[in-house]
């Protein structure tokens, strides 16, 4: 037996064991903040009480090494209201576990968890705009995707959706008091919302200090449908898959669908073949391919102001991958192509002809990807305007809960398609790409070289799918007609977007339908970091870095 003294257990390995996550431990590393314990589908759950949550979030991140809010969900039930906080670990995503906070139906109020986790400030702000539920000192609760003079609060139980809102006309207050920051020099600039710049309808509220940026605050909501309300009024089999393209409606369209098949896959048990897992990741990949040309190509719009080559190039390759999509899909953007249990049908016929053309495409891609850091990586222009501009270090990233190219920009080496892999992922020889840069330039290369990872990708689904049997090619497994999973059955799953984790939660309720319907958008994270990003910075800085970020108000607003 050894006399040295033991090392003292480090964050990642408090509640941790060989078989998993010991929740056990976990409970009594919170103490008496815990009044009851649920099981989820994806993670145990510890309930804690409304003035205990800095405490329990707390204790969580700095004792249990939990660095990653990835999502907070809030509902209203008939006796309660809940907020529930998704915490994962950035170096290992299967470790999970959920806060659940029930409050009062007469007094949904609790204590706020931006303290612990800055990305809380907008995931609250939504909760209390939808719900109607109150964080106590929360740095600046108010409604966020709705506009200040909305009546009621629409997804709760009792919204009258035919009550007329009316918006008063009111005057115009002066945004620059006394003391703001800044002083004389101090001017205050409307960027959008109807800018090309903004990636979509963003009204960005900028605070001047002579030239440089000392504040800027992301209006949005300008394009919110409530995706969410409206997927909790279909079906789980046919009526919900056609809204997630129109999420992330940038070509994205099957990595959205991937995000609630997974999602409702694993809440009704359902099995899919490995020949659609296959097809599925080829198809996603493609997608992403065509999602990050247009990021460059719109990244360039941004940085030189002009239709250049590598917009008019970036859109011709793109407009071949959505002469793929459309061959296999019947569509360019709105898919609609996944099915729980697989996929809608088989490649298309003939098989060697699609299997040509894709392969076409893949063998231009190098030379193509070459052209482009040519004309963009070794631009002089452009890096000056990137090189050390848009900086958000790696811990700030992670508390804001930024994942996808922005995290891996900045040397975070997190992709769940490796680190909690589904599909057929695990099978394959690719790579994560990161870059330790943190600025804009990074964020740039990590998509270009993530294109080509994807490319590796396609052409080994595509040889597998070219070899694969005949009488094995399986693309649905056998799926109930109606599902309905038990009552108050909780999950939520996640998938690696092209612009970071996708997350869907669902609780279901025992009819066909969800009971609730969470979003977990990568853009709405990603773009509440954009402050960190653009302080001290210029204004085509600030543009440089929104562009780096490569939102679509579609997902932020939902």
């Amino acid at each position: 037996m050894s006399l040295e003294a033991p090392e003292p257990a480090t964050q990642a390995d408090v509640g941790v064991t060989d078989d998993g996550l010991d929740y056990d431990a976990l409970e009594a590393l919170l103490g008496d903040a815990v009044v009851d314990r649920e099981t989820h589908l994806n993670a145990e759950a510890f309930v804690v009480r409304p003035d205990r949550v800095v405490d329990a979030l707390g204790v969580l991140k700095n004792k249990a090494g939990f660095d990653h809010l990835s999502c907070v969900t809030a509902q209203e039930y008939e006796d309660r209201y809940e907020s529930i906080y998704h915490l994962k670990k950035f170096d290992d995503p299967t470790q999970e576990v959920s806060v659940v906070v029930p409050t009062s139906v007469h007094d949904p109020t609790s204590q706020s968890a931006e303290s612990v986790f800055r990305t809380a400030d907008w995931h609250e702000r939504e909760a209390y705009d939808l719900v109607g539920i109150e964080y106590e000192d929360h740095p600046d609760l108010r409604r966020i995707l709705l506009p200040e003079t909305w009546q009621g609060h629409p997804l709760r139980l009792d919204a009258d959706q035919e009550q007329p809102q009316v918006v008063p006309l009111r005057e115009h207050a002066n945004p620059l008091q006394e003391d703001h920051p800044g002083g004389s020099d101090t001017m205050f600039l409307n960027i959008g919302p109807h800018h090309p710049a903004t990636h979509g309808v963003l009204h960005l509220k900028t605070t001047l200090n002579g030239e440089q940026v000392a504040d800027v605050e992301s209006d949005i909501g300008y394009l919110h449908r409530c995706e969410e309300q409206m997927c909790q009024q279909g079906t789980y089999r046919h009526q919900i898959m056609p809204y997630p393209d129109r999420w992330d409606y940038i070509s994205a369209g099957m990595l959205n669908e991937w995000a609630y098949a997974r999602a409702a896959e694993d809440l009704a048990d359902l099995e899919v073949p490995e020949y659609a897992q296959v097809i599925r990741t080829m198809s996603a990949e493609l997608c992403r391919i065509a999602s990050h040309l247009l990021a460059l190509g719109t990244f360039a719009l941004d940085i030189y102001g002009d239709f250049t080559a590598i917009f008019m190039y970036s859109i011709r390759d793109r407009e071949v991958v959505q002469d793929i999509l459309e061959d296999l899909t019947g569509q360019r953007l709105m898919f609609n192509y996944f099915r729980l249990g697989g996929v809608a049908w088989d490649l298309p016929e003939p098989r060697e002809q699609f299997f040509e053309k894709t392969r076409d495409f893949l063998d231009e891609l190098p030379s193509r990807l070459e052209e482009y850091h040519n004309l963009v990586t070794g631009n002089e222009v452009l890096q000056l305007r990137c090189v050390d501009t848009g900086v958000i270090e790696p811990e700030v990233a992670k508390n804001y809960g930024c994942t996808g190219p922005v995290a891996r920009g900045s040397g975070i080496d997190y992709d769940l398609r490796r680190d909690d892999p589904y599909g057929y992922y695990e099978e394959l020889d690719w790579d994560v790409i990161t870059e330790d840069g943190c600025d804009n330039f990074s964020r740039l290369l990590v998509r270009l070289r993530e294109v080509e990872e994807s490319g590796k990708i396609i052409d080994q689904c595509l040889n597998l799918l070219e070899e694969w049997p005949e009488d094995e090619r399986t693309i649905q497994s056998n799926v109930p007609r109606t599902i309905k999973p038990d009552p108050d059955t909780e999950i939520y799953r996640a998938v690696e977007g092209a612009k970071g984790e996708l997350g869907i939660y669902i609780r279901s309720d025992g009819t066909d339908k969800p009971g609730r319907f969470k979003i977990r958008s990568p853009c709405f994270s990603n773009l509440q970091s954009l402050p960190e990003m653009a302080e001290g910075e210029y204004i085509p800085d600030l543009i440089a870095a929104l562009g780096s970020l490569d939102i679509v108000l579609g997902e932020v607003d939902r």
